[in-house]
């Protein structure tokens, strides 16, 4: 989603919260895509939640998942396609095949597809930490 300055300031209520969000957002993409494609992984898109603890601007829920991010291998990057990846995307592209219509509830995953999107997170997860979590 692309908001022009003025949009993101009226989206969040002020120009301070905004531009804290926004650089807090910047300084953690760029340590995290950074530390990513020193391991192969391009971080193509993410997403950030933000609340407050009292006065002060935090980050809260997940950050840099499969979940929350889309991962790609940057040897296999070609621009103009379908890219292979480390996320959800596998979960997604089965539910556009069966042609769900995006209304509760929702389908119940083939085996094949929750084992296929575990070990996709599973590998994200090896090649990111250089650890095996079983």
């Amino acid at each position: 989603m692309e908001l022009t300055y003025e949009e993101g300031e009226k989206l969040v209520g002020n120009k301070g919260t905004f531009d804290g969000v926004r650089e807090k957002s910047i300084q953690i993409l760029m340590k995290a895509s950074e530390e990513a494609e020193s391991k192969g992984i391009i971080i193509a898109d993410t997403k950030f939640e933000f609340g407050f603890d009292g006065d002060e601007l935090i980050l809260i829920d997940e950050v840099l998942t499969p979940d929350s991010s889309r991962f790609w291998p940057m040897d296999d990057y070609e621009p103009g396609r379908s890219q292979k990846s480390f996320d959800k995307q596998y979960v997604r592209d089965y539910l556009e095949e069966i042609k769900w219509n995006k209304m509760p509830p929702a389908p119940k995953l083939p085996d094949e597809v929750v084992r296929k999107t575990s070990e996709k997170y599973l590998e994200a997860y090896r090649i990111l930490t250089g650890k095996i979590l079983v």
